[in-house]
């Protein structure tokens, strides 16, 4: 099912999505918009599984944010308001998608795109999550 984590490795976790989204901001101004999706991708992931674990000991296997968000939904329903908005799925989409795409596809991400996509991040998603 899903991974246990002591409060220590839960730390690093955190420390760690916090880095990846430092980065994005920094390849956005950079121009390496590729990089910063992927980096923005991290940050929602890890900050998800990090939230998870402080509140339930464990997360689920899986690289989806929006079935990170679902699964953090049964104990938080606060979180729920992301996935009911139709312009937050936009986003958490293409946010979900980057895992991908910024990896191992052959697929330029827009400068505009990914900077609508981290200002998303910055002003919706991490206001939800930390209210967690």
């Amino acid at each position: 099912m899903g991974l246990k984590v002591s409060f220590e490795e839960a730390e690093v976790i955190k420390d760690r999505a916090d880095a990846f989204l430092r980065n994005a901001e920094g390849l956005v101004e950079e121009g390496i918009q590729d990089l910063a999706a992927f980096n923005i991708e991290q940050y929602c992931q890890l900050i998800l599984k990090y939230k998870l674990l402080v509140r339930t000991g464990t997360y689920p296997r899986t690289h989806s944010i929006i079935r990170l968000i679902r699964e953090f939904s049964r104990t938080s329903p606060n979180l729920q308001p992301l996935l009911d908005d139709a312009d937050n799925m936009v986003y958490l989409t293409k946010i979900d998608d980057a895992y991908i795409g910024a990896r191992y596809l052959p697929r330029r991400y827009e400068g505009s795109d990914v900077r609508s996509m981290l200002r998303f991040v910055k002003e919706v998603f991490k206001k939800f999550v930390e209210r967690v």
